[in-house]
């Protein structure tokens, strides 16, 4: 009885891992789920040649089509797509604030840019908004579908026409023809580059929506374009746009000296920056000050300006500026970099010296005397 009952089991426990087997055989090989794929142009041309050229791809799925950019937000919320194939020209659509709202509520969508328009600094601001790869409109169907491969593996893609353009860029130097912006012009420059939108572009600065409208207005004229796009290519061109020049900091007579100091300031707190730029702008009042509020800002400007001298808070927000001085190190191996803090902690400071930085402050002794030791030490 007993064998018959462990013949009984060993038969059951056969059969279970049978069926087990079976199971996990037939869902690797036939019901794994397709990749959904989220076409969006306003052509609906292109769109059925992108749809010709994706549909015969194994294990991708075409879910759905959109020709602007309130159509895509709501799409995208209700067909979870994995592969978003993008046209950053549509209608009713800001490329790089929809771009970085995608990213920062979907990290694991990838979005492929599909266009007409070869610009470096089009390219680059949405390579840098997030986008997994780029491919331009008029290369071989074949190359999208490799595209579309590759970074569905986890890479990027650039095509290749594309390249040798940006790998071959240049350090962006100032130019003596860009525009002289007032401070406001300059903060409204400053947060459009970060893809913030109007409504919170109002918020950020206290004004209605309306006064942000007529200010941006007036921004594009000043820089000679006509969308916020463009506005954002000719900042990327011209870095000198967001300095603040020490004199106008100082508030006294315009100096006729070249600047002999560029100054980056990394602080979240704007009222601090304003303050220590006017120290700067009293000691050395021919000195361009650019000023960023956190780390991605705060690269993105060294590289562009690599400046002599870089004063950065420990803690910024939810950041680590010690963390900001070692990156920054890497970009400008050259600037001085003086590390400040509220909390003078003498861990701050080992880690700070570890860092590079050539000094580490509290912010309570940033007075005239000691700002003007660290601009001469810097100078010298």
């Amino acid at each position: 009885m007993r064998e018959s009952q462990a013949g009984g089991h060993k038969y059951l426990d056969q059969m279970i891992n049978s069926l087990l087997f079976s199971y996990l055989h037939l869902r690797d090989n036939h019901f794994m789920l397709p990749i959904r794929v989220l076409l969006a142009d306003d052509h609906s041309l292109v769109r059925a040649g992108l749809r010709h050229a994706l549909e015969v791809l194994p294990d991708l799925e075409i879910v759905g089509e959109v020709g602007n950019g309130r159509e895509l937000m709501e799409a995208i919320s209700r067909l979870h797509p994995d592969l978003l194939v993008l046209d950053a020209s549509m209608p009713e659509f800001e490329p790089i604030t929809a771009v970085q709202q995608i990213k920062a509520e979907r990290p694991h969508l990838k979005i492929l840019i599909v266009s007409a328009y070869n610009e470096e600094t089009y390219v680059v601001g949405l390579l840098k908004a997030g986008v997994d790869g780029y491919h331009m409109k008029d290369q071989p169907l074949a190359d999208l579908q490799l595209a579309a491969q590759r970074i569905l593996n986890g890479d990027r893609w650039i095509s290749g026409v594309l390249i040798d353009r940006l790998t071959s860029r240049r350090p962006l130097l100032t130019s003596p023809t860009a525009p002289w912006l007032t401070r406001r012009q300059r903060e409204l420059l400053r947060l459009l580059s970060q893809g913030i939108d109007n409504r919170n572009i109002a918020l950020n600065l206290n004004l209605s929506i309306k006064t942000v409208e007529n200010h941006l207005t007036a921004l594009y004229r000043v820089l000679g374009v006509d969308s916020r796009m463009k506005a954002f290519s000719y900042a990327l061109r011209h870095p000198e746009l967001f300095a603040t020049s020490g004199q106008e900091m100082a508030e006294s007579e315009p100096s006729q000296k070249g600047p002999d100091l560029t100054v980056l300031l990394v602080d979240d707190n704007t009222r601090y920056r304003q303050q220590l730029s006017r120290i700067i702008g009293k000691v050395s009042p021919s000195s361009l000050i650019y000023e960023a509020e956190n780390v991605a800002e705060a690269l993105s400007l060294a590289e562009q300006i690599q400046p002599q001298l870089a004063l950065i808070d420990v803690v910024l927000e939810e950041e680590d500026g010690i963390q900001c001085a070692r990156h920054l190190r890497n970009i400008s191996p050259l600037t001085r970099i003086v590390l400040i803090s509220a909390y003078p902690d003498r861990e701050f400071k080992r880690q700070a010296l570890s860092a590079g930085a050539i000094a580490f402050l509290d912010k309570k002794d940033l007075d005239t005397a000691s700002v003007r030791q660290v601009v001469e030490d810097a100078l010298r």
